[in-house]
Formats: structure tokens, C-alpha cells, sequence
């Protein structure tokens, strides 16, 4: 089962103490990155939410942001004067070096870090306020999980409608290096035929199907194929399994594509390489759709 690497989901319930807000976003990224945006009174509780995430979602850009309002009772706010005059005395000092005579408003002091502390009464219900919380970003999870899963199969459905455009373009460049290899094997030996006869006396059979073999060493592409096949049916594999796998498909199209650049390398039929051009368009959709695989 795929899932997409791209969800949102927003949270909100009311407890006895306040309100508490919850809202996660996934986008896209190669790596599993974590942010978690919390009111500072509820610090304490970052890295339990960040062991959930991380066990959570594998992949990705994952964005959690956390709103708090109290109920009255804890909305007490106490002043720390000999901050606030320190930072003060902070700000003075450095507009006077930098000539700036504006006046500092108190609202801003205020707002600093330390100044004030609204968090009497809120000790003893710190444990309660974790639990939570943790419940409400589970819950956030899920739905997001619900979201990602959505997408994610609009996007199975995109990569397997690919993937057989693939598998059927390669199949059609064997069957038409097939007929080619004939023909061409055919041109080869009265080419070299000549060549000799018109450089010296007639060769033996033997040493012109030599010649030939060596030649067409270099333009065979079944190997190339059949790796591509393997590539395919381990592709598909992957898509089926239970789990999202991102990464393992993004491996398998980069050696499916280099296959199919060996093909197009090797071989000089314009109908040929017209398919191999093709198949790597369908590989480059394919790819696409997988970078917002988990």
C-alpha cells in the first residue's frame, strides 16, 4: 500500500484547563524531517511528540504546530521586574550605539522571553496536559495517515498505468531488435565477404561467422532487455507489498532507465530508438509520481 508523502490535519478538543489546537502538514522530502512549533509553557512535552512522529511517518517534511488557550483560572501572570529591566538597560545601550531614539514600548518588553510567567498553578497539571496533548496528536496522525492513503492510491493507480506502458515498450523494442538482428546479421556477412574477397583470396564460412559474432556482441541489447524485465517484475513487487516503499522504487527506475540508455546507445534502428525514447518518458512519469512516495 502506497502513501503519499503529502497530508494535513488540524485538531482542536477543550479540557478543564484550556484549549489546546493541533495542526501537522507532510510534504515531500528525501529524508524524514521533523519541526514541532510549541507555546514555550509546554516545551517540556517536545520530546515525546517527537518520538511519536518519528515512529509515525518514515519520510518527509513532517510540520506540527501547537496552540494553547487557558482557562482563566491559569491565566495569572506573574512579572519578573529585574528581567525586564535588563532588557531594558540591553536595548538602550544599543541604540545609543546605533544613534536610534526611538522610543522601546513596554508591550514589546513584555513579549520577551523570561519577563513574564503564567505558568503558577499549571505544575501540577503538567502530566494530565502531556497525555493530552499526545492523544490529540495521535489523532492528528491518523487522520493525516487517512489522507495520505487516499492520494497515495491515486497515485498507485498512475504508477502502474506507467509501469505496463513501460513493460509493453520494451517488449516491443525486442521484437523489433529481433527482426532487425537478421536483417542486420545478414548485411554484416556479405559486407565482410566482401572485404575479403575484394582484399585478397576467399575466407572459410567459419571465419566470417567469427567476424560477425564479435560485431554483433556490440549491438546485442538482450541482456539489456532481460535486465529490464527483472527490474519490472521487482517493481512490481515492491508496489504490492504492504508497506510504502519509496526509496526501493526510486532505485529500480534509476536502473531501469540506465537499461534502457544502454539500449538506446547500442543500437543504430531509428524505430528502435524512437521506443526507447518512450519507454524512458514513461520511466520519467513513473519517477515523478514516486518522489511523493513514502
Amino acid at each position: 500500500m502506497l502513501l503519499s508523502m503529502t497530508g494535513f490535519s488540524r485538531e482542536s478538543q477543550t479540557f478543564s484547563w484550556g484549549t489546546l489546537s493541533v495542526e501537522m502538514s507532510t510534504i515531500n522530502h528525501r529524508y524524514q524531517d521533523i519541526s514541532i512549533r510549541l507555546p514555550r509553557e509546554l516545551s517540556y512535552c517536545e520530546p515525546s511528540l517527537n518520538n511519536r512522529l518519528r515512529q509515525s511517518i518514515r519520510r518527509g517534511k513532517i510540520r506540527l504546530s501547537v496552540e494553547v488557550t487557558w482557562s482563566s483560572d491559569l491565566r495569572a501572570v506573574s512579572l519578573d521586574g529585574q528581567i525586564l529591566e535588563n532588557y531594558y538597560h540591553q536595548i538602550k545601550g544599543l541604540q545609543e550605539k546605533l544613534g536610534n531614539q526611538e522610543a522601546i514600548r513596554l508591550e514589546s518588553l513584555l513579549n520577551l522571553p523570561g519577563v513574564t510567567d503564567s505558568a503558577s498553578g499549571r505544575e501540577s497539571l503538567e502530566e494530565d496536559i502531556e497525555k493530552s496533548l499526545d492523544s490529540m496528536v495521535a489523532k492528528a496522525v491518523d487522520s493525516l495517515q487517512k489522507m495520505r492513503q487516499t492520494e497515495g492510491k491515486d497515485l498507485e493507480l498512475d504508477i502502474k498505468t506507467n509501469l505496463e506502458s513501460f513493460s509493453s515498450l520494451t517488449g516491443q523494442i525486442l521484437q523489433q531488435w529481433e527482426k532487425a538482428r537478421d536483417s542486420a546479421v545478414e548485411e554484416t556477412r556479405e559486407r565482410i565477404k566482401k572485404i575479403f574477397e575484394d582484399n585478397g583470396p576467399a575466407v572459410e564460412e567459419s571465419r566470417i561467422a567469427q567476424e560477425i559474432a564479435l560485431i554483433a556482441d556490440k549491438w546485442d541489447i538482450s541482456e539489456e532487455l532481460a535486465r529490464a524485465q527483472s527490474h519490472i517484475e521487482k517493481f512490481q513487487t515492491v508496489l504490492n507489498s504492504p508497506s510504502s516503499e519509496g526509496r526501493k522504487m526510486d532505485f529500480l527506475i534509476q536502473e531501469m532507465n540506465r537499461e534502457v540508455n544502454t539500449v538506446a546507445s547500442k543500437v543504430t534502428n531509428a524505430e528502435i530508438r524512437w521506443l526507447a525514447v518512450e519507454a524512458k518518458t514513461a520511466l520519467e512519469r513513473i519517477r515523478e509520481q514516486v518522489q511523493n512516495v513514502e
